[in-house]
């Protein structure tokens, strides 16, 4: 029995103390954070400049990785066309990552301006009739998707990696809330889904579908830039099951600070499709994304680090 209390008191004083730490984190990162996103664009992008530079020139963040996904992806290409993608491709991810803290004092008209959807009526005339996945990859801007929600009537939500400081996570929930977005887990993702398909509401849900999965859960590996490799296939498996729509949002960089959004079809009746016919649509418009301008893609991700780990039937 002693040794059970002092252990619940040892255990409840490391779960404070981490709370704490956490809390302290919050309260010293919060006010710079904020700072920044009150930054007028002309500022602001001088600072992403600055952040560029160290990122860049100083600390050299991944550059080995960004270098060898790079080659990998583009064998037809020169080191010196390589170095010049890697050198666009931090400015551009340094501007990205800041947008996403700019969010924080980003009105709605403000973002209207900079992030434009071409075809939004391809989405409306959709959620009329049935739920809608939303399938976009790490390209360009994704943080400001979230936007789409103010035009559409349904229930929005966007699927994201749940926080490890619970501060940051409720902050970054309360961003998100001012845009009619929902955040949900990934675990949290299927029971949702299925919950609102039973109960007959009509949902748009945003996912980020290009990340590499788990070795031992992938049921799907195929080519992905030349490289095979482990394929996420949530999307097309909740399409499939519960017949929901499927929508490639494919987003471009009209010029710094500015984006321009479209929906490509990928289906209406996703219980009609073949397996792996959605998976394999929605990976080669990204890659024809990623090809037209390769800068813009999330290089610092190891997204083909199992490529020697092909199991025998998919060789």
């Amino acid at each position: 029995m002693k040794k059970t209390i002092i252990f619940g008191f040892k255990y409840s004083y490391i779960c404070l103390n981490y709370i704490c730490m956490q809390f302290l984190v919050y309260i010293l990162v919060y006010p710079l954070l904020w700072l920044i996103s009150i930054l007028p664009f002309r500022l602001f992008y001088f600072f992403s400049d600055f952040v560029f530079f160290v990122l860049f020139y100083v600390v050299g963040y991944r550059k080995r990785v960004v270098f060898e996904n790079l080659s990998r992806s583009f064998p037809d290409k020169s080191e010196e066309e390589i170095k010049k993608i890697q050198k666009a491709f931090y400015r551009h991810m340094c501007d990205m990552f800041l947008e996403m803290v700019k969010t924080l004092n980003l009105s709605k008209e403000e973002l209207k301006e900079r992030y434009k959807i071409i075809n939004i009526e391809v989405l409306q005339d959709i959620v009329k009739e049935k739920s809608v996945l939303i399938v976009c990859s790490h390209y360009a801007n994704w943080e400001w998707n979230v936007s789409i929600n103010n035009y559409v009537n349904a229930k929005g939500y966007a699927v994201y990696q749940k926080i490890g400081n619970s501060y940051f996570d409720d902050l970054i929930k309360k961003i998100r809330a001012k845009w009619n977005t929902t955040l949900i887990t990934q675990h949290e993702t299927v029971k949702t889904v299925y919950r609102n398909v039973q109960n007959g509401v009509i949902s748009a849900y945003g996912m980020v579908s290009d990340q590499s999965p788990q070795v031992k859960r992938a049921q799907y590996w195929t080519e992905f830039m030349g490289v095979k490799v482990p394929i996420f296939n949530g999307p097309e498996s909740m399409a499939r099951k519960l017949d929901l729509a499927v929508v490639f949002l494919k987003v471009s960089k009209v010029r710094r600070g500015y984006y321009q959004a479209e929906f490509i079809p990928i289906t209406t009746a996703g219980s009609k499709t073949k397996k792996h016919q959605i998976t394999d649509q929605f990976l080669r418009l990204t890659e024809d994304q990623i090809r037209e301008k390769p800068e813009y893609y999330l290089w610092t991700h190891k997204r083909w680090k199992h490529r020697n780990k092909v199991p025998v039937e998919f060789q």
